[in-house]
């Protein structure tokens, strides 16, 4: 039984003159946490937007559950959401607009009754008549969540999911991912800078830089590697070579 959900091949993305990301491989089996680190501009939402199939891959493919995203986007998108800070909600809708929109777009059934459920679980009730233009970050950036998980997706992409939250709420973020991820059987791919947070909720962690993967493994043994004493030694240790 092939339990493989994502499988990157060979991808390249060249503007102009600049290759962004360079040959990069690597598959997602089932229900796993993947971690992808690496410091900005090392070409980490250029590998999440190609995943999404928003962004066309120089050369490569992109396949999720056995279907190239370039060919089968609109009915694997269905069962797929994401978040990332450089993409914003529509600012002069409400938070309960934005949901209800999002909520359509993915054809999701008892909508208002899911939307009421979500609210709640972020503490965006009270938000809920307010236009996302208004909200401070921490607060778009849980309603930004509460939209990734409104078709309760069988695949995930998470860019800085809890970047802009204040500790409290950010545990609670990461404890919501970790159950989510655990009751459905979520495949989740996590680009973050937050060490612990990846440490925390991830089964493997890929080391970006320069548009290629340099490392791969599970923290403990990238620790052990690297001679480091934690995960964030390894990231800086990788970065500066």
């Amino acid at each position: 039984m092939n339990t493989t959900t994502i499988e990157i091949n060979n991808l390249n993305k060249k503007y102009g003159d600049i290759l962004a990301v360079k040959n990069i491989n690597f598959k997602i089996d089932k229900g796993k946490i993947i971690g992808l680190l690496g410091p900005n501009g090392c070409g980490k939402s250029t590998t999440i937007g190609m995943m999404l199939g928003l962004i066309k891959p120089t050369s490569g493919t992109v396949v999720i559950n056995g279907q190239n995203i370039e060919h089968n986007r609109t009915s694997l998108l269905e069962k797929m959401n994401f978040i990332s800070p450089y993409i914003e909600l529509p600012k002069k809708l409400t938070v309960e607009e934005n949901l209800k929109v999002y909520g359509r777009l993915y054809g999701v059934k008892n909508l208002e009754d899911k939307i009421y459920e979500i609210m709640e679980k972020f503490n965006l009730t009270k938000f809920k008549k307010r236009k996302t233009g208004e909200l401070s970050s921490g607060q778009k950036n849980r309603v930004s969540l509460a939209k990734a998980l409104v078709n309760d997706p069988e695949i995930l992409l998470l860019d800085e999911p809890t970047a802009s939250l204040d500790p409290d709420v950010g545990d609670t973020i990461r404890s919501f991912i970790e159950d989510f991820a655990f009751n459905k059987g979520t495949t989740i791919l996590l680009a973050s800078h937050n060490m612990n947070e990846v440490e925390r909720l991830c089964h493997e962690v890929m080391m970006m830089k320069d548009g290629k993967i340099i490392d791969k493994g599970k923290s403990n043994d990238l620790i052990n590697k690297h001679g480091r004493k934690n995960l964030e030694e390894v990231f800086l240790k990788i970065v500066r070579e």
